[in-house]
């Protein structure tokens, strides 16, 4: 693998399309080639949050924001020990970083850890015709593969596996159970799945004075209450909603316990009181997606990354095997469910990612709600 201190300074690369439409331009962190789903963010910083949240596992990142890298790479804002995405794809990457906090460069740091993208492409081209055909498969091809017959790298591309049936929480999730300790008085025990969660998560339960146990995607439901929470945590993560055990889900709305997920959770949830899951036709990904929370009225800024989505009625109560529940969120875009609560069971989810990272603070308040069920569950 060539470094990008070793590299020319124009090494060609090509993205090419499921569907055949090819993007010629030069390459961007390391050389080499990569498969994923290409999708495209529309935040205009956070990159490094971005990059790091495991939820984009196996996918390819199209920034939509034209100047990217400008903030350089520090060691304080990664969400995870790695970067996850499968590939980036940048328009016009910052030729030096300027930031008091910065360590190394946004090439350095996808060459160093071997993450193949492109730059200098039309990714405003690009995301239209995302939005127009789809999130679909792709390969970004660097260096001498990029010389490479096109119809023979279009067959590779079409080669690779589809988002669509992929189970991959176990992938990003952590093998061993850890443990954040609350800051200040603890006041509660919260048991978190971890199917791909973000740092800042259990930070923001630590700031209330909860101790958060994380455990893996594949914990029992015994594993869960040797903890003796007060309440459960459903993480964000990547794949497909469909390919999830329930179990540990239903066995937690039975004992009536405190639930709250975000993002893949929230599909959880959804799926484990009866309601399908979809998959989006180019999914929500960036900070800046306006949703309603319904039981206010308030319309909040909220940072996103989600390709599928939860199939519940919008506009009436469902009965349910847990009680009845209702979307309690809902996205102003384009009438997508952001959110459910059940009305006789101490459970609620939101699909966006309320603790910021990176994105506004709108949402923070869900934190306090979640600590809100779980005092009034104790009374």
């Amino acid at each position: 693998m060539t470094t990008s201190a070793q590299r020319p300074a124009r090494v060609p690369a090509v993205l090419v399309l499921e569907d055949g439409r090819t993007f010629r331009g030069r390459a961007y962190g390391a050389v080499g080639e990569t498969f994923g789903e290409a999708v495209f963010s529309t935040g205009m910083t956070g990159y490094q949050e971005t990059l790091t949240d495991p939820s984009y596992h196996r996918q390819v990142v199209v920034m939509t924001a034209p100047h990217v890298g400008n903030t350089g790479v520090n060691d304080e804002d990664p969400e995870s020990s790695r970067i996850w995405v499968a590939g980036y794809v940048v328009r016009d990457p910052a030729r030096v970083s300027s930031n008091w906090r910065a360590r190394r460069t946004l090439d350095e740091e996808l060459t160093r850890q071997g993450v193949v993208g492109i730059s200098g492409i039309d990714t405003r081209a690009l995301t239209r015709h995302l939005r127009e055909r789809g999130a679909m498969r792709v390969g970004i091809f660097s260096g001498d593969k990029a010389h490479t017959d096109e119809a023979a790298l279009l067959a590779e591309v079409q080669a690779a596996p589809q988002m669509t049936g992929a189970d991959l929480s176990a992938e990003v999730a952590t093998k061993e159970p850890y443990v954040v300790p609350a800051i200040g008085e603890k006041k509660f025990t919260v048991v978190a799945l971890d199917l791909g969660i973000k740092g800042m998560t259990p930070q923001r339960m630590a700031e209330r004075g909860i101790e958060v146990h994380v455990l893996p995607a594949g914990a029992s439901l015994e594993e869960v209450y040797a903890a003796g929470p007060d309440g459960v945590f459903l993480s964000n993560g990547p794949g497909d909603p469909a390919t999830a055990d329930l179990t540990v889900i239903q066995g937690v709305l039975e004992r009536k316990t405190p639930l709250f997920g975000i993002c893949f959770g929230n599909q959880l949830l959804g799926r484990a009181v009866g309601f399908g899951t979809y998959k989006l036709k180019y999914g929500h990904r960036g900070i800046n997606q306006p949703v309603q929370d319904r039981s206010t009225g308030k319309v909040e800024v909220t940072a996103h990354n989600h390709g599928f989505a939860v199939d519940a009625p919008l506009d009436q109560v469902t009965d349910t095997p847990y009680g009845r529940v209702e979307v309690s969120h809902v996205c102003l875009n384009d009438n997508v469910v952001e959110g459910l609560r059940l009305l006789d069971t101490p459970a609620f989810s939101v699909q966006y990612h309320p603790e910021a990272a990176a994105g506004p603070h709108d949402a923070a308040y869900l934190f306090d709600r979640f600590v809100k069920l779980m005092e009034g569950q104790r009374a």
